[in-house]
């Protein structure tokens, strides 16, 4: 599999927003070269036609905090022929099951909003009964914040993000985004000290990294380090990374 890149859209009260640091209370609508206004289906539509992108991130940022979702733009963005990654707050079996039938093609598990640990054996058996890192439906996100572990309980918070890497691999996830929300749209770089010593314990997982891509010689330092694949936003909008860096990577 080679290193992909892929776009980043956070939606909140009905647009896409700038993440900044994780705080959340002061996003703002994005501002982007790629299209006109914070209309999320704009700028998909321009991640496929000016960017040639193939996939999108998507948190959904009202779900996560359990106030309403935007499941109808989802299934909007689908549309425009990108395979969505959806993090909905998605916590549960049944959960992660409804979200694939909304039009994510691949549904994250998100430490931030997960409960119980014990919950990702059923989530793996309900999307990926067959675990492949080629073709899972599920990814555990790693949220951490200046390298700790965020989570939805005290089961979770804190733990070490390998240890929960290792429990989940044992539960038959097979992919993984490990995600420092204290760097994201920070300009700041990428920390990756968590997410090599992920692909230490689990050498096949497919990993994902995320918060702080600046440009294009920080994805040639991702890729060249073994990971999968970055999730980038801030420099896709500034231009900071554009169509001829995506190019170049492939």
């Amino acid at each position: 599999m080679s290193f992909r890149i892929i776009p980043v859209l956070d939606l909140k009260d009905g647009v896409a927003v700038h993440a900044v640091r994780g705080e959340r209370a002061r996003y703002a609508p994005a501002r982007s070269v790629l299209a006109p206004s914070s209309d999320p289906v704009d700028l998909a539509r321009a991640f496929v036609r000016r960017l040639g992108c193939r996939e999108c991130y998507i948190a959904d940022l009202d779900a996560i905090a359990g106030r309403g979702n935007h499941l109808g733009t989802v299934r909007a963005i689908a549309a425009t022929g990108l395979r969505v990654w959806l993090d909905a707050g998605t916590s549960t079996a049944g959960e992660a099951q409804r979200v694939l039938t909304e039009g994510a093609a691949r549904v994250i598990i998100g430490t931030e909003t997960l409960r119980d640990p014990r919950e990702l054996k059923r989530i793996a058996a309900a999307v990926d009964p067959t675990p492949s890192s080629g073709a899972a439906r599920c990814l555990l996100s790693l949220d951490l914040r200046e390298g700790v572990l965020l989570g939805g309980s005290p089961a979770v918070r804190g733990l070490d993000p390998v240890t929960l890497a290792a429990t989940a691999w044992e539960a038959g996830i097979r992919s993984f985004i490990v995600l420092d929300l204290g760097r994201v749209g920070s300009g700041g770089g990428v920390d990756t000290r968590e997410a090599h010593r992920v692909r230490q314990a689990l050498p096949d997982a497919e990993i994902v990294v995320g918060g702080g891509v600046r440009d294009g010689d920080d994805l040639r330092t991702l890729a060249r380090a073994g990971f999968d694949g970055a999730l980038v936003a801030t420099a896709l909008h500034t231009g900071a990374i554009t169509s001829e860096t995506l190019i170049a990577l492939g």
